[in-house]
């Protein structure tokens, strides 16, 4: 069944609500255009080459491990990171707290309803033009630092241990994140803490995604193709449930979980900064008929005051010219957060 009729249905932001009342609808709005689905190319086959790091090694500068991951920001986009020090059971216990929220009731959710202003909470978190195809997922969007942006009163108190998971994962997440920052401005050719310098208030923001299974999953998306427009962003996923995919080569590949491993991607910012030598790679999510699926995404930003190019060091180094703009990092994300986010479209605008 394509649609029940009901308005309440069709009008409903909430996915889980949606296939709870009735499991074989998908509202209209939900449904994927045929010649989109016509230009999906299935590249399962190059799973296996999505790159895999070792913290461990990165962070005590083995050179092979670093040329990994120059290879795989300029190859891939991508990578999954392992032995990265964060233990599994703050891992698993964080994607757990985060099913059990959206397991509670919907009354105990919507008291987290995403607010416009604050652009944080439960619910779609980027305006949505009336012909768009909305996406088969519901969202958690917190801010977390710096601790100012925070919104407390849209912080769930159930279940009872989310905001210690949030906390301490959030915390382990930043470590790993400063560094990778370390490692990517080595194969930079930078100093060590150069981009951690151009992170001096570094924004965070989480993003807990909840994938319902549908009756006919070819036909929705769990997430429309985007690029993220930090400078780099830290999932984790669910161990055993593979949604998640990246396009390469005009294809999609899926990212396979590893347990208790982390995936990474670059940003717009990272791009810019590297005046394309490393790509923010378009991704998506796809649904599934069996399971519902869970991922936790941390986003990491520079304060919206910092100028962002590509840097001089880069340039010098290169042989090819200026690709982007100079453009503010709030101006930037003011644009991206206007409408939904889709493709590349937001980091086309800055190119030369």
């Amino acid at each position: 069944m394509v649609s029940n009729g009901d308005p309440a249905v069709e009008k409903s932001e909430f996915i889980q609500e949606i296939v709870r009342r009735n499991p074989s609808c998908i509202p209209e709005r939900y449904l994927r255009r045929e010649e989109d689905k016509a230009k999906d190319v299935d590249m399962s086959a190059l799973a296996d080459d999505i790159p895999v790091l070792d913290l461990t090694l990165l962070s005590n500068g083995n050179k092979e491990e670093l040329q990994k991951l120059d290879n795989a920001c300029k190859d891939w986009g991508f990578f999954q990171v392992t032995n990265h020090g964060i233990a599994a059971e703050a891992l698993q216990g964080t994607k757990k707290a985060t099913g059990d929220f959206f397991n509670l009731p919907i009354q105990e959710k919507t008291k987290y309803s995403f607010h416009p202003e604050f652009k944080q909470g439960y619910g779609q978190p980027f305006p949505v033009a009336e012909n768009e195809i909305l996406d088969w997922s519901d969202s958690l969007l917190l801010l977390l630092y710096p601790s100012q942006n925070r919104c407390p009163e849209l912080w769930p108190a159930r279940p009872p241990e989310f905001r210690g998971f949030v906390e301490a994962y959030s915390a382990g997440i930043r470590k790993v994140t400063e560094e990778l920052f370390g490692c990517l401005s080595l194969i930079m050719g930078l100093e060590k803490d150069t981009l951690l310098g151009l992170h001096e208030e570094m924004m965070t923001a989480m993003r807990m995604n909840y994938y319902p299974l549908c009756c006919r999953p070819d036909q929705v998306m769990d997430l429309t193709p985007h690029t993220d427009v930090g400078t780099i962003t830290v999932l984790t996923q669910d161990d055993d449930v593979t949604g998640l995919q990246i396009r390469h080569n005009g294809g999609w590949v899926p990212v396979e979980p590893l347990p208790n491993s982390l995936v990474v991607n670059v940003g717009d910012i990272l791009e810019i900064w590297s005046n394309g030598k490393y790509k923010s790679i378009e991704h998506r999510a796809v649904t599934s008929e069996a399971r519902e699926r869970i991922s936790v995404a941390l986003f990491f930003y520079p304060n919206t005051e910092v100028e962002i190019e590509p840097l001089e060091d880069i340039l010098a180094a290169q042989e090819w010219r200026r690709m982007y703009k100079k453009v503010k990092y709030g101006d930037y994300l003011k644009q991206a957060t206007q409408r939904r986010m889709q493709g590349k479209t937001h980091i086309l605008k800055f190119k030369i």
